[in-house]
């Protein structure tokens, strides 16, 4: 005998079925969505060890901050402490395909711009050092007021790469 309770329960149960395999569409066309994140990181002052490669970034801030251009304009902050992973392991790692940087600061009255390939962050303290090489301009031994660009291409919104669970979880926190 079929009760109101269970005709009821049956009505409902119907459309939920292609409820469920459109949400799962939703979910494939959103993992495989990618937007290109810019990062900035400011600091103090810098010195830079020519025989070394290395740019230690002095006074560093804690914040990194990160934006995308248009169609998403997402825009926010992360703790530079988190951004440093990014270098780890992984298909979606800077440790396989590093970034590109602009390297903007001031040494006594000049501006300098030097375009670098960044490599293995190392943060201690408010010191962040990276292993740089060198792909336009002429980096100064010492500079002030330092601004990093640096330019990522096509990371993922997945939730299957750190960085790009990383941004989601940071956007959460500022957008909503």
């Amino acid at each position: 005998m079929i009760t109101r309770r269970k005709l009821i329960g049956a009505a409902m149960a119907a459309p939920l079925v292609p409820l469920r395999s459109a949400m799962a569409q939703g979910v494939k066309e959103q993992s495989t969505k990618q937007a290109d994140f810019l990062f900035v990181q400011t600091a103090k002052s810098m010195s830079f060890d020519k025989a070394a490669n290395k740019l230690t970034l002095e006074n560093v801030s804690s914040t990194t901050l990160f934006f995308t251009d248009r169609p998403d304009r997402i825009a926010g902050n992360m703790k530079t402490t988190s951004f440093i992973p990014f270098w780890s392991t992984g298909k979606d790692s800077f440790l396989k395909d590093p970034p590109n940087a602009d390297i903007s600061s001031v040494e006594g009255d000049k501006l300098h711009q030097v375009v670098v390939v960044l490599q293995a962050p190392e943060l201690k303290s408010d010191k962040l050092t990276y292993t740089v090489k060198v792909l336009q301009g002429e980096m100064p031994a010492k500079g002030t007021d330092v601004s990093v660009f640096i330019d990522i291409i096509g990371m993922p919104l997945t939730p299957y790469s750190y960085a790009g669970y990383a941004r989601r979880s940071y956007r959460r926190m500022y957008w909503r």
